[in-house]
């Protein structure tokens, strides 16, 4: 019961609108057992409140694959990690375009294309892949959004002049543990990358991964980091191990764990898009249809990168039998 009371005392808070501290987000992270379904509740009832029964749903495409420089532990494309994952240069336009097709007919309003590695070197693959952007936007009824490594203020413009709408860039973890995480590039250069997407008048994709060995600190840690820069957009990633990374055999958070901290990010970010992301179907497995009553508000449908994803149908029918909405 005392439990329950601190969660609708702070969920009373965040309704009015005022922002939670740092002691508050400490407490919630020490709910456990029958508490979490209280925890869960008061996450949906913040998310009603601000965003709603829409659910967004973002699509992705890998459209350059593999033979990345950087060592990111978790990351099947990697040259770092020996892993088997397929290895391709920029997609042509007409790909990227059929593929922006397919998912707007799956349901999608958000498309986002990615590509490995550290950043976009070759300017004319730079230049096409604002062509492309722009051909999306005329020809279909989508929001572009991209995650194309380190931009400079000048790149993060000329995206936004061809028609983007949002650009990802993950902090990936909390800044104490992120040197276990990745060594050839720094936090600061991730920060860097994002200061110039909002300098830029870019919406801020910007969330991170979450079961790679982090302490519950360290997972607000990343929270309050995040709120920073108060991303329109939280993606929430739950690890899914890929044989031959450094974290392949990284052990499993419970589906249970996993819920607790879209919850307590609902908390963190009233307003804000959360949007889970890779990890969700292996990790959350039977509890999927959670997330969304956890406080979670987006998806993504789909295959990922690299990994399989639900069918769409699945998805649309698992947001309608919630009674919640795409439109």
């Amino acid at each position: 019961m005392k439990s329950v009371n601190l969660i609708n005392k702070i969920r009373d808070k965040v309704i009015k609108c005022n922002d939670i501290t740092w002691e508050q987000a400490h407490k919630l992270k020490e709910v456990k057992e029958d508490g979490l379904y209280s925890l869960f509740n008061a996450a949906y009832t913040i998310r009603k409140k601000f965003r709603g029964k829409k659910v967004e749903l973002c699509a992705i495409t890998n459209a350059r694959s593999g033979a990345c420089s950087e060592n990111c532990a978790f990351c099947a494309q990697s040259s770092w990690n020996k892993t088997k994952v397929k290895v391709y240069p920029l997609l042509e336009e007409k790909e990227v375009l059929k593929k922006a097709a397919q998912a707007q007919g799956a349901g999608a309003g958000y498309f986002c294309i990615v590509t490995s590695g550290r950043r976009i070197q070759d300017k004319n693959d730079f230049l096409r892949i604002c062509k492309t952007i722009s051909k999306i936007r005329k020809k279909l009824k989508l929001n572009v959004d991209a995650s194309l490594g380190e931009l400079s203020f000048d790149e993060a413009k000329a995206l936004k002049e061809a028609g983007l709408f949002r650009y990802n860039h993950n902090l990936e973890t909390a800044q104490s543990l992120y040197p276990q995480v990745c060594t050839t590039h720094t936090y600061a250069d991730r920060i860097k990358t994002i200061e110039n997407v909002k300098k830029a008048g870019l919406e801020l994709c910007c969330g991170g991964i979450f079961g790679m060995g982090e302490s519950w600190s360290q997972r607000l840690e990343l929270a309050f980091a995040l709120k920073a820069f108060s991303p329109e957009c939280i993606p929430v990633n739950f690890l899914n191990p890929v044989p031959g990374t450094r974290l392949g055999s990284q052990p499993p958070s419970s589906p249970l764990e996993f819920l607790k901290i879209t919850a307590l990010l609902r908390f963190i970010f009233p307003k804000q898009e959360i949007k889970v992301c890779g990890g969700r179907e292996a990790n959350l497995r039977s509890l999927q249809p959670f997330l969304f009553l956890a406080g979670a508000d987006s998806i993504i449908i789909g295959d990922y990168l690299t990994t399989k994803g639900n069918p769409p149908p699945a998805d649309l029918q698992m947001i309608q039998d919630l009674g919640l909405s795409t439109n």
